[in-house]
């Protein structure tokens, strides 16, 4: 429990914008769209050009690392439990479907991986290798099936009651190019393949407005909680403590399973796994969600109970299987 106090400061950050978000929300100081602004411009423009920074300034070989095979298992067992209950028990759409998987298995490696890794580890560099694997495969599978639910890419585009080009294997096979998130993340891997740096200036400039998605998506996060009636009902609460449940509960003990039972990981390696596997649902979720025109209930929900529950499962995590102290 030697870890709870530094811990705690990694998450102080996401209640503090959050609440800012809510008070520019509920004081309209920025005007009825800001809300619809700020989500585009976090997906549009500020997050690729996060993970262009990120991936481009990151080698590849990170994401070579037996212990990601754990990570990974319980990702997938994760999101695919995830799906599944939205779909079977709540009889929820396929876009919402995608919602609802990427909230129980898509961990927040960006913003509070980072501290939580450097507070609990004492190293950092566990996080490249989880961050990559979430841009680089999952990201890519649950915006394609967005895609695919909506019909047509983010962003209202109706026709006639419904998006254009629904079912065309062409325009899936775009999406990619019709993606901000994926292009960016595809760029990033591209020039540190070739190992190239860009010019100061520029890097600088492109990192400038990779460091404003965080904020903005915590703020939008914050002015989604007010404004609008509060989701309510017993299957509601039903789902959002499932998708909870799963991601902090189930994750990190189907990583710690794979990790300790199948691959034998070294004591420090299955820690790391343990912990990042742990950490809450990020925000992209609710920033998705807000970008497909679906509802973020869920994904808000999610975030916030998950971030709240986290800081107890990451300090049981640190307690159980990190390294006595000296």
């Amino acid at each position: 429990m030697h870890a709870l106090s530094p811990l705690l400061s990694g998450f102080v950050p996401i209640w503090a914008i959050s609440a800012v978000g809510y008070a520019v929300g509920r004081t309209g100081v920025l005007g009825p769209h800001a809300e619809s602004v700020l989500g585009r411009f976090v997906f549009n423009v500020a997050m690729p050009a996060a993970l262009f920074t990120t991936i481009a300034g990151t080698p590849l070989d990170a994401f070579v690392n037996t212990s990601m095979i754990a990570f990974a298992a319980g990702t997938a067992l994760a999101c695919l439990l995830g799906f599944a209950v939205s779909r079977w028990f709540f009889g929820r759409r396929l876009p919402d479907q995608a919602i609802g998987g990427m909230a129980a298995g898509y961990v927040n490696s960006a913003n509070l991986g980072i501290p939580v890794a450097v507070q609990i580890l004492g190293d950092a560099s566990f996080v490249a290798p989880v961050l990559l694997f979430q841009v680089l495969l999952v990201t890519p599978v649950i915006l394609t099936v967005l895609d695919a639910g909506t019909g047509g890419g983010a962003g209202p585009r109706r026709e006639g009651g419904r998006r254009r080009g629904a079912g065309s294997a062409a325009r899936l096979l775009l999406v990619p190019l019709r993606t901000p998130v994926i292009l960016g993340a595809v760029l990033g891997c591209a020039v540190s393949a070739a190992g190239w740096r860009l010019p100061a200036a520029l890097g600088h400039s492109v990192g400038l407005l990779g460091g404003a998605g965080v904020p903005t998506a915590l703020l939008t996060l914050g002015m989604s909680l007010h404004g609008r009636p509060p989701a309510t009902g017993a299957a509601f609460r039903a789902e959002v403590g499932a998708t909870v449940l799963i991601k902090t509960l189930v994750q990190p003990l189907a990583a710690l399973a794979v990790g300790s039972l199948v691959l034998h990981l070294p004591a420090h390696q299955l820690f790391a796994v343990v912990v990042l596997s742990a950490l809450p649902s990020a925000q992209n979720v609710f920033v998705y969600a807000r970008q497909y025109d679906l509802s973020t209930a869920l994904a808000r929900d999610s975030v916030m109970l998950s971030t709240l529950l986290s800081m107890a499962t990451l300090s049981v995590a640190a307690w159980v299987l990190g390294p006595a102290p000296a």
